[in-house]
């Protein structure tokens, strides 16, 4: 069976979806951006807070190889790309999900558009990428206070028992 099916395929987009998606349900757009390797409360109730702030949210996921750059370890990431995406576009909260394989979602941030660019707590405003971006479009960009202080890589040193 196909993993594309109703009703996750209409989630599950590539680039050249993503122009029209953008626009598809109106304004305000959110678009956030991770790894979601192991998803956790503390993601879920982030990508849940971003939702309330506009009428769509967009989250880029970063590709396996891109994951590997990132310098979480040689197992990274855990979970596929498709493995990790079909679990984001699960949750309700999520309008869309789309891959990309550079180091940074710059690309899809400037196809986008975002109203709203959010990254979690653990991001300083001005480190965030496509802050400016968005900014430049008289849009805003916000750092999401944890909710609960979790973590993947933690999640992995407790299951391998470091």
């Amino acid at each position: 069976m196909d993993i594309r099916t109703k009703p996750l395929k209409r989630k599950l987009l590539n680039a050249d979806e993503l122009r029209s998606a953008a626009t598809a349900n109106g304004r305000p757009v959110v678009f956030t951006n991770g790894v979601f390797d192991l998803l956790h409360a503390g993601h879920v109730t982030y990508l849940e807070q971003a939702k309330t702030m506009g009428r769509s949210l967009f989250v880029g996921v970063n590709s396996d190889d891109s994951v590997k750059r990132l310098g979480k370890g040689d197992n990274r990431p855990f979970n596929k790309l498709m493995d990790r995406m079909i679990v984001l576009a699960a949750l309700e909260c999520v309008d869309y999900v789309v891959p990309f394989e550079h180091d940074t979602p710059i690309e899809l941030i400037k196809v986008v558009k975002p109203d709203i660019l959010v990254k979690g707590g653990d991001w300083a405003i001005e480190n965030i990428v496509g802050s400016t971006e968005v900014a430049s479009w008289g849009g805003r960009t916000v750092s999401i206070p944890f909710e609960y202080n979790v973590s993947t890589t933690e999640i992995a040193r407790r299951i391998v028992g470091e």
